[in-house]
């Protein structure tokens, strides 16, 4: 039988793009780990990919997973929106680019080594663990901005758009 694990995710940017951050709390019987990050230049859709990618990467053998996040991104994305643009060749109905497809990629293939179960709730209406997840990616955010000198983040922000051309 597979061990049940909790994953709570969230990612933001403040400007999006901008700087940005991801958070995840994943939880196992009575524990509960606490992973955060942040980019100096990227997009909340990557932020909230990114939480997820975290989470899963913290498992160290196949389990049983429910996945909470206020990405409604996410979640279609994973759960519905990937099979079509896998058979497409990483396309979209309208032929365009899949965006952020380097994150679907490994998201596909670490989701795929367990059993999930993907859930929607409403952001910032008072669940603890989301709430948690919203203020570890808000101060890694605070972090990055106190240690990093505004030009560098005025560089990576400029590198980042000329990157998604």
């Amino acid at each position: 039988m597979k061990p049940a694990v909790t994953i709570y995710t969230d990612g933001g940017c403040q400007g999006n793009p901008g700087p940005g951050a991801w958070a995840c709390v994943v939880q196992y019987q009575d524990k509960a780990w606490e992973l955060s990050g942040a980019v100096p230049a990227t997009t909340n859709n990557r932020m909230e990919l990114q939480a997820a990618i975290q989470g899963f990467k913290a498992l160290n053998r196949p389990c049983q997973v429910h996945v909470h996040t206020d990405s409604d991104y996410l979640r279609q994305g994973i759960t519905t929106w990937i099979r079509g643009w896998r058979q497409r060749g990483w396309r979209t109905k309208d032929g365009s680019p899949v965006k952020n497809q380097d994150l679907w990629s490994e998201l596909d293939v670490l989701a795929g080594k367990h059993s999930v179960d993907w859930h929607w709730l409403k952001g910032h209406a008072g669940h603890r663990w989301n709430e948690r997840c919203d203020t570890l990616a808000t101060e890694a955010i605070r972090l990055l901005r106190r240690n990093t000198p505004a030009t560098e983040l005025h560089a990576a922000l400029q590198q980042f758009l000329q990157s998604q051309r």
